[in-house]
């Protein structure tokens, strides 16, 4: 929970008293590699914090799985276009790894907004990075070639290279694997 409190103080000021508070509202939940925060069809109802661990989000589109974000230790996990207006989620979010979740229901979440002091600014400035990185990654899907995409995704996600499988960064950057193959061994030959 330290790493929570720690990353919800970067953002605003707590007292001792709303620290525990918050610690309070958020529930710990255990993932094995492949279970889901979130399934696709399903309303998602909560918000959750990576401890440890990694999810990716993906669509399935044709039958094929398409990766379109993954997020690790440090920050918050939620599909807000099926939380905000609770409508079913056209995306899946599921473990790659053991993953360690504190979750925060929408509830629950409401009454951080209205029991902290800075409650309200905390979630709007969460939410606020995650609208811009999702505005970056949508822009980069269309403007960026595979090979830029595989070089932002290692800017982006430094040091999980080694822990994702390498179809789901194929798909997230949108090629075949036997492509990736191709591109990282003309990225590591320096051409």
């Amino acid at each position: 929970m330290d790493s929570l409190i720690r990353t919800v103080r970067h953002f605003i000021r707590l007292s001792d008293e709303e620290e525990k508070v918050v610690a309070g509202l958020f529930t710990e939940v255990f993932l094995r590699p492949g279970e889901y925060f979130l399934e696709e069809g399903k309303i998602c109802r909560s918000v959750a914090f990576v401890e440890r661990g990694l999810v990716r989000y993906f669509m399935t589109q044709d039958g094929n799985e398409k990766t379109i974000y993954f997020s690790s230790e440090g920050e918050f996990v939620c599909n807000y276009s099926s939380y905000l207006p609770g409508k079913p989620s056209e995306v899946s979010i599921q473990a790659v790894e053991e993953t360690v979740l504190y979750v925060i229901s929408k509830d629950n979440l409401q009454r951080l907004y209205t029991d902290i002091s800075m409650g309200e600014r905390f979630g709007r400035l969460a939410i606020e990075q995650v609208f811009v990185s999702s505005i970056e990654q949508l822009r980069s899907l269309y403007t960026d070639t595979p090979t830029e995409r595989y070089q932002q995704f290692l800017e982006l996600y430094p040091g999980l290279v080694q822990r994702i499988p390498q179809y789901f960064i194929a798909s997230y950057v949108g090629i075949k694997p036997q492509s990736l193959s191709r591109i990282r061994k003309r990225i590591a030959g320096g051409g």
